[in-house]
């Protein structure tokens, strides 16, 4: 009988791309990648020799890890599918992500405030990143790029054949591209596996983000209703009604002129009343004349 073997880093790598669909091509073939093209299904979709992308991801790690500062690396990916793998890409490698779209000079315009100066550039699609690499061609930048079998190649200087529109194709592709460069560079020690999963990488619908966001949140703890339907079932009937006897009351009367009813007017003020001299009186034509008050001597 015979014994199942263990499977070499290379045979896991690939089976893990298999299961993503990494050698999947599309129906139309650039005539630069013909030789990395395996076959070609009777649908007409090329396949791609995923021993030749094992090759190319080696070769692209050594490249990034010979570079001394992390920092002067950017990876970057205008596609949806491929922002999440770039962002946790560069966040342990310590290199720089830019996920979206790409600022027209940003390598080439020494006065925008988002211009850098990499020296090594990692694109997820030539064809929708194809201002970065233009801009990186003229500054003499390297760029490394994962491409399909109809992307085109120029000024692509590491060329890694693979399905570059999936989005679980894009996830493992990073995984693996970053588990290669932290074992160069001795972070991973030899044999052993990256406690990083994969499915990290991979790109999330909106809507699952969403649904996974409210799974988490606890659920609001139940207390119990002294409302209608404590009472009964909530509605109100005549017998849950309280008998409520409703009597008049009296009716404050209206004021009158002076006070209210019941009360004293006080007698109105006449003059020589209160014991306060009259005014003095007005001649016309004249100012007030002092003349004394009534009752003086």
């Amino acid at each position: 009988m015979a014994t199942a073997r263990a499977l070499t880093t290379k045979e896991a790598d690939i089976q893990m791309m298999l299961a993503a669909e990494v050698q999947l091509g599309t129906k139309n073939c650039d005539f630069q990648m013909e030789r990395y093209v395996f076959k070609r299904r009777n649908d007409g979709i090329y396949i791609i020799n995923l021993g030749k992308t094992w090759e190319k991801l080696q070769l692209a790690a050594r490249v990034i890890v010979a570079i001394e500062n992390p920092k002067d690396i950017i990876v970057q990916s205008a596609r949806p599918y491929g922002q999440r793998a770039v962002l946790k890409f560069a966040q342990y490698t310590g290199a720089q992500a830019i996920a979206g779209r790409h600022t027209p000079g940003t390598f080439t315009n020494q006065l925008q405030t988002s211009y850098s100066e990499p020296r090594l550039l990692i694109l997820t699609d030539p064809r929708t990143d194809h201002q970065p690499i233009k801009e990186a061609a003229l500054g003499n930048i390297p760029t490394i790029a994962f491409c399909d079998t109809d992307s085109p190649m120029h000024y692509v200087d590491i060329g890694i054949p693979a399905n570059n529109k999936g989005k679980h194709s894009i996830g493992v592709l990073f995984w693996l591209l970053g588990r290669m460069v932290l074992q160069m560079r001795g972070a991973i020690a030899p044999g052993h596996k990256w406690d990083i999963m994969v499915d990290l990488f991979f790109y999330r619908e909106p809507e699952e983000a969403k649904d996974q966001q409210e799974e988490d949140v606890p659920a609001i703890q139940d207390y119990p209703d002294y409302g209608a339907a404590a009472i009964g079932g909530g509605e109100w009937t005549s017998s849950q009604i309280p008998d409520v006897q409703w009597t008049a009351e009296p009716v404050p009367a209206a004021p009158v002129a002076g006070g209210w009813a019941g009360e004293e007017v006080p007698a109105p003020i006449v003059d020589g009343g209160w014991d306060a001299a009259a005014p003095p009186p007005v001649v016309p034509g004249q100012g007030a004349v002092d003349v004394p008050p009534t009752g003086w001597e």
